[in-house]
């Protein structure tokens, strides 16, 4: 019997009441009075019509003609080719190659960076930003300890290193272990970490450098692993990430000026696809983001569908692109060296049929009443889609066929693509330096301390990213000053996340010099480690 309740369970045949894993997610959808008074304005937010024909029209007429102005190039395009069965392969994208002026730059510019311990990092970015002051106590008390930025600093160091506190303790009063257990239990919790960091965004997208790299609106969602060697029900295995142990997987998402727009913790290693909607409603601050990128495992028709109708623009990363079906509206047209590679066909009676429900699931997920998470598996049973989730896949493979296309097309997109990617990447490898202490393992049993120290993690990187830009930005205003040529495209080329000049092992100083003109000198390039 209980093989049977849990297979039903499983199934979303059954529901447990009141439960967030187990319950049922149609309950928590709009209806009735209250979807009607919501409706007008989640269609004006999202630009949706209530009646589908006209909307529908214009997107078969945007993929037909798509397909016709991409065809029209293919015999000039040396990127895509077409195997015996008319499948679709790319090229491979050359890398791009770095002129010495790039390099130059680089150099010059890391050269200047001033040696620091991650400690004085977090109490400089405190002293520009007061990113400490959205650290409150939970008791609701306005009365604030005294150098209560400093015992937070200790605190980021100990939970963003995973060395605890025996590193950071000293004789300084807010360095006792009192005073660090005080203000752990009282201060430190996800609102005040999602508080700072949305502070951190902010002045990250002031800085001149980091709107070179991008205005904010492109994004990337990818899950960062941790092994969680101690028995927890939060934890799951995986034998390709976490050997014969637990794990969890960090989904964090990052713009195009190098911040962390926000993340979330959840168990083992399940399809990215689950989450990523969750994450994009749920963000600590900056701006909206237009574009997403993911990898392939983020990817799914449903999750392209609901995308779409939420206003983003999906991007990811196709693997096996062969494999990959291409979606058509008109059976009958012709579109030259696509004709085989679009073997689908979307059907726009069974998404008019379904519409009003897709309208009252999407504007439920855009108001948060209900999780996009719990939306996804209520679509879905034992791995086929519910008619209404089939509506919604359909919906979405337009979008996946015009991004294909678009792939196909510009080379310049994929490349946007890839060094989207690539940023992810590159704050995953920071982060696994910062994280350093028991081997880069969680030992957290608890989602909460999980989420808590993933948390600090995800502070400290942002502190350390901005840390980085503002230095970067004003070395390049120097080298500038100094004659220097700086070319606009290797600005562009520039990554916040180098960190030989930041010390994260050992024990910690928390003492903050005299800064008089607002920021540390700038190194002399052209001195060596011992002459300093």
């Amino acid at each position: 019997m209980l093989e049977q309740l849990h297979r039903m369970l499983r199934r979303r045949e059954v529901f447990a009441k009141n439960s967030s894993k187990w319950g049922d997610p149609r309950a928590k959808l709009l209806d009735g009075d209250a979807w009607e008074q919501a409706k007008p304005s989640v269609l004006a937010s999202l630009g949706l019509p209530a009646g589908a024909g006209e909307h529908l029209a214009a997107r078969a007429a945007l993929l037909d003609g798509t397909y016709r102005e991409v065809a029209a190039r293919v015999p000039a395009n040396s990127q895509i080719v077409f195997d015996d069965d008319g499948r679709l392969h790319f090229a491979a994208l050359e890398p791009e190659p770095e002129p010495a002026s790039l390099r130059q730059l680089r150099e010059a510019v890391e050269a200047m960076l001033p040696r620091v311990d991650l400690p004085e990092v977090l109490l400089e970015v405190f002293s520009w930003t007061g990113a400490d002051q959205a650290f409150t106590s939970v008791t609701g008390g306005e009365a604030r300890l005294k150098d209560l930025h400093v015992t937070i600093a200790a605190l980021l160091v100990a939970h963003s290193c995973n060395v605890g506190y025996t590193p950071v303790i000293g004789a300084a009063d807010a360095l006792k272990y009192g005073r660090l257990s005080h203000v752990d239990q009282t201060y430190l919790r996800l609102a005040t970490y999602r508080a700072a960091n949305a502070t951190l965004i902010d002045c990250q997208a002031s800085i001149p450098l980091a709107q070179a790299w991008g205005g904010g609106l492109v994004a990337s969602v990818d899950g960062m692993r941790f092994v969680v060697p101690v028995p927890s029900v939060y934890a799951r295995p995986n034998p390709k990430y976490f050997g014969r142990r637990g794990g969890a997987t960090w989904l964090n998402m990052i713009n195009d000026q190098a911040a962390g727009l926000g993340g979330k913790v959840v168990a083992g290693t399940p399809r990215d696809s689950l989450y990523v909607l969750d994450v994009l409603y749920d963000r600590d601050g900056g701006k909206r983001p237009e574009m997403i990128v993911t990898d392939t495992a983020s990817y799914s028709d449903i999750v392209f569908g609901l995308l779409t109708l939420a206003g983003f623009a999906y991007a990811p990363q196709l693997a096996d692109l062969p494999d990959q079906k291409m979606w058509r509206i008109d059976r009958t047209a012709d579109y030259g060296a696509f004709q085989d590679a679009a073997r689908g066909r979307v059907d726009l009676a069974r998404i008019e049929r379904h519409w009003e429900d897709i309208l009252r699931i999407i504007g439920s997920i855009h108001t948060g009443a209900v999780r996009a998470y719990d939306v996804i598996r209520m679509l879905s049973r034992d791995g086929r889609p519910t008619p209404l989730g089939d509506a919604i896949a359909h919906y979405g493979r337009i979008s996946k066929s015009l991004h294909i296309l678009r792939l196909a097309d510009e080379p310049n997109y994929r490349r946007q693509i890839k060094s989207q990617a690539n940023l992810q990447e590159g704050r995953h490898s920071l982060a696994r330096k910062i994280f350093h202490g028991r081997s880069g393992q969680l030992y957290q049993r608890y989602q909460d301390g999980m989420e808590d120290q993933i948390g600090a993690l995800g502070l400290v990187l942002n502190a350390l990213v901005l840390f980085n830009t503002r230095y970067m930005d004003a070395a390049v205003n120097q080298l500038r000053a100094d004659g220097f040529e700086v070319r606009d495209e290797d600005l562009a080329r520039l990554s916040p996340f180098v960190r030989h000049h930041i010390n994260m092992l050992g024990r910690y100083s928390f003492q903050l010099p005299e800064l008089p003109g607002g920021l540390r000198p700038l190194r002399d390039p052209g001195c060596t480690p011992d002459e300093e």
